[in-house]
């Protein structure tokens, strides 16, 4: 696993308005094969640690200086490992400043506003990290694999094709752009699988009686539509990853892997904005030099 953050990010960040193609992304990359698979993972695990560690204080940093708030949307297929991002990558944060929202089947009241609706009123403020499992991409994704879940949705004169599509990756972009503009920094993650990965785990909650929670018999019933959902992932990452909020292709056919390069992307993410502690004024310095005294003095 190569150390530097820019040769990871050279290797899974789509280029904004470059056209890429999903099978030039190996879901099995695991770093310089030239180094043995043993040492690659012993170093992804210190990866994992050092950006854990980092995260720690980079978020209570961030929750100080009030100012940025952070988006993570983790977009895949069924078993990519999106609730183990969660759980090893954030383990560290504290739960008062992180946010974790997963988005299911929308029910009748989100059905009754407009697709983004139900992920904007849970936005992440200031200071905070939000995280969406799944998100409003569902609606370029599921959606467009099953195209007549649009009719729930009750919109006038709706006509779904292409037009269809391409308006909805116009407001995503733009909505991303508002939320950027507003201080809100969206780091977008899609965990890319590969379906005979998928098999695996779906066997492994299959025949192991403590993962039976996991599974659901639709899961299974949607891998016939693999095909077109690798196509839907791709146009997404085409027509949305931009320069203000691009897409990060992740490997996950190994989870230390993917757990590695999330960790190590947010923890520079939030460094990179260069943030403060919030100057102290003359007025508060006064106050705190009264109270040490008086503690002093007991």
């Amino acid at each position: 696993m190569p150390i530097p953050i820019e040769h990871v990010l050279d290797h899974v960040r789509v280029p904004p308005g470059k056209r890429v193609r999903l099978k030039d992304y190996d879901p099995d990359w695991a770093g310089d094969e030239s180094t043995p698979l043993k040492d690659r993972k012993e170093k992804a695990g210190e990866v994992l640690a050092e950006s854990v560690a980092a995260l720690t204080g980079a978020q209570e940093l961030l929750y100080a200086s009030d100012t940025y708030s952070i988006l993570v949307i983790l977009q895949a297929t069924d078993a990519a490992g999106k609730d183990g991002i969660i759980k090893h990558v954030m383990s560290g944060v504290n739960p008062k400043a992180c946010r974790v929202h997963a988005f299911k089947q929308p029910t009748p009241e989100e059905l009754d506003h407009n697709f983004l609706w139900r992920c904007m009123k849970v936005l992440p403020e200031r200071g905070q990290i939000g995280i969406f499992n799944r998100s409003y991409y569902e609606e370029v994704l599921v959606v467009k694999v099953h195209p007549e879940l649009v009719d729930h949705q009750r919109i006038p004169g709706a006509r779904v094709g292409k037009q269809f599509w391409n308006d909805r990756y116009e407001d995503i972009n733009a909505f991303e752009r508002h939320l950027t503009r507003n201080g809100t920094v969206v780091v977008k993650f899609f965990l890319h699988i590969s379906k005979k990965e998928q098999r695996k785990r779906f066997l492994d909650r299959i025949e192991e009686p403590e993962k039976h929670w996991k599974f659901s018999p639709g899961d299974v019933a949607e891998r016939e539509h693999w095909d077109d959902y690798m196509q839907a992932f791709e146009d997404m990452l085409n027509a949305t990853s931009t320069t203000w909020a691009p897409w990060h292709v992740i490997p996950s056919d190994r989870k230390w892997v993917s757990r590695a390069i999330v960790a190590k992307i947010l923890a520079s993410t939030i460094d990179g904005l260069d943030l403060r502690y919030p100057e102290t004024s003359p007025a508060k310095r006064r106050q705190i030099e009264d109270a040490r005294k008086k503690l002093e003095n007991e």
